[in-house]
């Protein structure tokens, strides 16, 4: 048991990296390809709906690996994978000092506290941001427009519904931060990009 435990490890590992060799958004497109293949809307992925989902996205096992993969995550052997499981084993793993300032980041953009960050949280505390973008400062894009474009690039890809849950959340910049060695520069990064005080401050 504990060798095929390391097994689905070492695949899950395969599939982490394939996703972010393509840049820090794969994991989010293989979410969304999942998706679409949960037909139901039952939130749980058959055996079937994995492989075709892999296949779909340039990752191919043989089958004897993939059933090792499957069973591993189907703890119940219900015959189906709890997506949100899957997805939250499937995102690198991010150190406890960047999921603080990742979680900082969310809450200071969840202004009323609802768990999810929409545009109506934006316009009080991310619109000076929206004005400097290049597009804004051309006419191309309104206001409105400029804060809907951050929201779909975190949101679920291919089926954005102009909310961003902290799982989203979390999913995006796990992506990130695996491409960031440096936990300072990681940080650093997170408190300039949403006016964060400096760690330590005090101040929230």
């Amino acid at each position: 048991m504990a060798e095929k435990s390391t097994l689905a490890e070492d695949l899950l590992e395969v599939i982490r990296k394939e996703c972010l060799g393509m840049n820090c958004g794969g994991i989010k497109r293989l979410g969304a390809m999942f998706r679409h293949l949960d037909l139901d809307y039952s939130k749980r992925i058959t055996y079937e709906e994995l492989r075709d989902g892999l296949h779909k996205f340039g990752i191919h096992m043989s089958h004897e690996y993939l059933r090792v993969l499957f069973d591993a995550f189907d703890k119940d052997s219900s015959g189906g994978i709890d997506f949100c499981e899957f997805m939250n084993e499937l995102r690198p793993p991010i150190a406890p000092s960047r999921l603080e300032v990742t979680d900082e980041a969310f809450h200071s953009l969840d202004v009323n506290g609802n768990g999810y960050i929409e545009i109506e949280d934006l316009k009080v505390v991310y619109a000076a941001n929206a004005r400097r973008h290049p597009r804004y400062l051309s006419g191309e894009w309104t206001e409105d427009e400029t804060l809907q474009n951050f929201l779909d690039s975190i949101d679920t890809p291919g089926s954005p519904d102009g909310k961003v849950t902290r799982d989203e959340w979390i999913n995006y910049y796990s992506g990130v931060s695996a491409t960031i060695e440096d936990d300072c520069y990681f940080d650093l990064l997170m408190r300039a990009c949403y006016n964060l005080p400096p760690k330590g401050s005090g101040k929230y």
